[in-house]
């Protein structure tokens, strides 16, 4: 071993999260055990806009640790703690003294109320202490597993400054001692008192806000004989609300940032597509999103940032993310992405169709003309007709797909691709952009549209002579050698739905998604269980994904393959009840009657956007309201069977106008409160 590599021992490991409770409010978050103490361990925390402004918040009562017996979430950005301090009062078998704590996350930092009761006979004195501290470490330093000291606070108060941010805090009617907040309590027999302290903090190097208004969306009504998804979509829209951001100095724009705790700011990839999932809700979030990312499209070629001209951005942080533990080093606007950019041109038109009104439109349309000219330009360096890429940099994501760790593309035989790849799945998005920026170009009078159109038919025949494998799916990618990668993986779903695949080729796909060696976990495998590379617990390689599970579904449904498309529902919708209705950013691919509950995976962000968007996907996959507003059309197209038994969704919003449709157990689709001006096409 070479006297500078680490050995073992030295490597530290990121923390694990997936039992702790997340509290939300863009850009602010709170991680703690589920008895609510926040422990100056691990990933535990307050964070806000990637640092970490509270690294320990322990509540004791006479110097020790209540008991914990329940806690759950109180709705957007508040979280419920309920504990006992059975040491106190009188001695008998019920407890006597509860303590409550409720936490809630606002858009200037942290807020708590300790509501203590008691029903002893007698009067009880206690002394309640919160002790507290900040180290101000930053988000990949945290990730790390790197332990950041603490920083001193200003002589005599509980405030904290470093870099420009500024953290206080401070209790209503509390003592600092050190660093503890104390309040001195006595209660008499029935007596129930509530102490406040909170957390404020000032940081005007933020890259990203709290939206100042009120949310975007609609809140649908769902009424659903499989009452899974009805909790599902209620928790779902409540962690979606406290996942709204804005970029600093732009707070008419919202967008969603990525996830907790990790990716709480803007990712192309991520909040396109959890912004196209929305759609049905209403366009404000995907106008938001497109008018953010359009500001920061590339405009040169630079090697380091991933940047060229007309690409879409993956994420934007503070300053640059540095990860030592794997060289990653990646500049605060990161262009790494290979997908982000025919993604923004689907959203547009889908949001155009869905009601966004022109004036919106035809702003962006110099934004879709530059992501079009990438399509065919920087995005095929060796011109051979397909997307692909290659982290030139040497510090950045060596995979740059959605599945962008870095042993994530993989051949059956689970040896590793080389790059440059080109991802079966972003051919499929090229195709579908194109044929949508086509008809935009028509619409708005711009020329360029039979370029497009001619370049999809082109893309469509190289996709069927090159990456069709043996065994009759479509490969993972091709490798530098123009190789297909033959695993078997979902990325082949992501293909449905985009037009690059004719009926029966799409079928064929459905077949292979639907078997027991990609289905047969709680959702979609990401690789088949027949590959060598599989493995529950990876990250890519055998795990399932939410988000990628209702990518899936959508396709599958709206290409009329609903069995199908109800298998994966089914899978998502088992495991959501065990998570609390919060589907975690992922969770192990074992077999659901091997394990029985699905097994966390432990690193997983949750909230997750586009996990949580996952179920906007199922309940508008059942009632299937297909709008094209210009055209002045609706396709009412229910996922075929009624696998989740009869469905109605009050709020889903045609033209910025809210809808009822209703989906019999028949499978039998009606719509009501749409405006006359629409036609109605049921094919269900």
């Amino acid at each position: 071993m070479p006297a500078d590599s680490p050995s073992a021992a030295d490597v530290r490991l990121q923390p694990l999260l997936h039992d702790l409770v997340s509290t939300v409010m863009a850009p602010t978050s709170a991680l703690s055990g589920a008895d609510g103490q926040i422990r100056a361990a691990g990933v535990q925390g307050t964070f806000h806009a990637d640092r970490r402004v509270v690294s320990e918040a322990v509540l004791l009562i006479d110097g020790r640790e209540a008991e914990p017996i329940a806690h759950a979430a109180a709705g957007p950005g508040r979280s419920r703690f309920t504990s006992l301090a059975r040491w106190l009062g009188d001695v008998q078998p019920d407890p006597v003294v509860r303590v409550d704590r409720l936490r809630e996350i606002r858009a200037y930092g942290m807020a708590e109320e300790i509501t203590i009761a008691s029903t002893a006979t007698m009067p009880v004195a206690m002394t309640v202490a919160m002790r507290v501290n900040c180290d101000l470490a930053a988000i990949e330093t945290v990730k790390s597993g790197h332990v950041a000291e603490p920083v001193t606070p200003v002589a005599g108060e509980l405030t904290w400054a470093s870099g420009g941010t500024t953290v206080a805090m401070t209790g209503e009617g509390a003592e600092v001692h050190g660093r503890e907040l104390r309040w001195e309590v006595t209660l008499e027999p029935g007596e129930t008192k509530t102490l406040c302290w909170r957390v404020m903090v000032t940081d005007p190097a933020a890259v990203v806000a709290a939206p100042p208004g009120p949310v975007e969306w609609t809140r649908p009504s769902l009424t659903v004989t499989d009452r899974r998804l009805s909790r599902l979509l209620s928790q779902s829209l409540d962690d979606l609300q406290g996942l709204r951001l804005t970029e600093t100095g732009h707070p008419a724009d919202t967008f969603l940032g990525a996830g907790v705790p990790w990716f709480l700011t803007v990712f192309g990839r991520d909040s396109l597509w959890a912004a196209r999932m929305l759609l049905p809700l209403g366009t404000e979030l995907a106008r938001g999103t497109l008018r953010v990312l359009a500001r920061r499209q590339g405009v040169r070629n630079d090697p380091l940032t991933g940047e060229a001209p007309g690409k879409i951005m993956h994420e934007l942080r503070r300053g640059e993310f540095v990860v030592p533990v794997n060289g990653l080093r990646l500049p605060a606007a990161y262009y790494g992405t290979i997908d982000a950019t025919p993604l923004w041109i689907s959203l547009l038109h889908d949001a155009w169709r869905w009601g966004l009104p022109d004036g919106e439109v035809e702003a962006l349309l110099p934004a879709m003309e530059a992501a079009l000219s990438w399509l065919a330009t920087d995005a095929d360096p060796d011109g051979d007709g397909f997307l692909e890429y290659i982290d030139a940099s040497g510090r950045g994501l060596a995979n740059q797909g959605w599945k962008d760790s870095g042993d994530s593309v993989r051949f059956h035989d689970g040896s590793l691709a080389e790059p440059p790849i080109a991802l079966a799945e972003v051919q499929g998005y090229a195709y579908e952009a194109a044929v949508k920026g086509a008809a935009i170009l028509d619409a708005f009078g711009r020329p360029g549209a039979d370029v497009w159109r001619a370049y999809a038919a082109a893309m469509a025949h190289r996709f069927r002579e090159r990456f069709w494998v043996e065994g009759g799916y479509p490969a993972l990618a091709l490798d530098r050698d123009k190789r297909p990668v033959d695993a078997l993986t979902s990325n082949i779903g992501h293909l449905l739905g985009t037009g690059i695949l004719n009926h029966e080729e799409s079928a064929r796909v459905a077949s292979f998604l639907a078997a027991p060696e990609m289905s047969a976990g709680f959702g979609l495998r990401t690789m088949s269980s027949a590959d060598k590379g599989f493995s529950p617990l990876s990250y890519h390689c055998g795990s399932v994904w939410p988000h990628d599970t209702a990518v899936v579904i959508a396709g599958l449904a709206r290409d009329g393959f609903g069995a199908e498309a109800a298998v994966l529902a089914e899978g998502l919708l088992a495991a959501a009840e065990p998570f609390e209705n919060r589907l975690p950013e992922l969770l192990s691919g074992d077999a659901r009657d091997a394990v029985g509950r699905p097994v966390p995976y432990p690193a997983s962000c949750r909230p997750q956007a586009w996990s949580a968007a996952a179920a906007v996907v199922i309940a508008h996959a059942a009632v299937g309201l297909y709008p094209d507003v210009p055209g002045g059309t609706v396709d009412l197209r229910p996922m075929a069977g009624a696998p989740l038994g009869a469905v109605t969704a009050d709020g889903f919003v045609v033209a910025g106008t809210p809808v009822s449709v209703s989906v019999d157990a028949a499978g039998a689709a009606e719509i009501d409160r749409l405006p006359g001006r629409f036609k109605v096409v049921t094919t269900g």
